[in-house]
């Protein structure tokens, strides 16, 4: 049986994601900062709850020990917790508005957040004859297609950051598949839903990427369609 833990996962992508990984079969750990939200949701799905906030150290590690406790290797692992910030006011910050404590908070999400569980639950993921790991990433992070419709700074910016650590961790761990991947512009809580498909369509490339088998790439930045220019 395949055991899989997915970090914001009481809602949106990482939710629908949950979901499609269940029904293919595997254990999920449902992780969540909101014990309530995070309970439900699992309920809902036929998951396991973990409470999981990925900027605190100390829940991290109580996550590894929930998930260790009940005997089994962690097989795949989907990183896709994340934030974007906007002011005030509801609108994008761009780089004229930037703050170093904008970018800050988006960093402490989408980059240290997914080092401090990558890092922390290496040593599960080892233990797996197949490990998987599955960043999610943005289009905005390409440097190819920087500059194009999106006016804000710190979310595409720290997607790069989580694009860079996709390819280290892939060339320092060559047994496991660790992938980036980009859902495309989807509805969420993040973007206060101004995306333009479903959740359903946005998971797709998520699911596809956490169900890799042994012999499957490693390193990239994928979309539905295929490779993205870096």
């Amino acid at each position: 049986m395949t055991t899989t833990l997915i970090t914001g996962a009481n809602k949106g992508l990482g939710y629908e994601t949950a979901r499609r990984l269940i029904a293919a079969g595997h254990t999920v750990y449902l992780g969540a900062r909101n014990i309530e939200r995070g309970t439900a949701a699992a309920a809902e799905l036929g998951a396991r709850f973990v409470q999981l906030d990925v900027t605190d150290d100390a829940s991290v590690a109580a996550a590894v020990a929930t998930v260790e406790a009940d005997g089994a290797a962690l097989d795949v692992l989907v990183n896709n917790a994340g934030i974007e910030v906007r002011s005030p006011e509801g609108e994008i910050i761009g780089a004229a508005e930037l703050t170093a404590d904008v970018m800050r908070e988006v960093f402490e999400t989408n980059v240290f957040g997914l080092v401090r569980v990558t890092h922390a639950f290496l040593p599960l993921l080892e233990r797996s004859a197949v490990p998987v790991v599955v960043n999610v990433s943005s289009s905005l992070a390409s440097l190819a297609h920087a500059g194009k419709g999106y006016p804000g700074a710190a979310y595409p910016v720290s997607k790069t950051a989580v694009n860079m650590l996709t390819v280290q961790f892939a060339k320092a761990f060559p047994r496991m598949r660790i992938n980036a991947v980009e859902p495309g512009h989807t509805a969420t809580d993040l973007n206060r839903h101004e995306g333009s498909q479903t959740v359903e369509q946005g998971a797709e490339i998520i699911v596809r990427m956490a169900q890799l088998g042994p012999d499957g790439p490693t390193g990239g930045y994928v979309d539905a369609a295929g490779p993205l220019p870096w």
